[in-house]
């Protein structure tokens, strides 16, 4: 095989996906209108996310986030795990 050829077997399904995501957003656009983005945090899993923001709320600021409030929330429900 050429390398051009074995470049565009490469690239193809990148460039496919990239262009499903574009159609994707665009549609969602006109139905829908301007989205904001933003980190949400997930207290039950410990994790954050990047999700559609409404307007009346705040996007999560990593600033705040202090990383033991996870692990005091995961003892506190274990320890009451254990009571039960």
């Amino acid at each position: 095989m050429e390398a051009k050829l074995i470049a565009v077997l490469i690239l193809l399904p990148v460039a496919a996906v990239v262009i499903y995501a574009g159609l994707h957003e665009y549609r969602r656009y006109k139905s829908e209108g301007r989205a904001n983005y933003g980190l949400a945090y997930d207290e039950r899993t410990g994790t954050t996310y990047v999700t559609g923001i409404p307007e009346d709320e705040d996007a999560y600021d990593p600033e705040d986030f202090d990383p033991s409030d996870y692990d005091e929330l995961k003892n506190k429900k274990e320890a009451e795990d254990d009571k039960a």
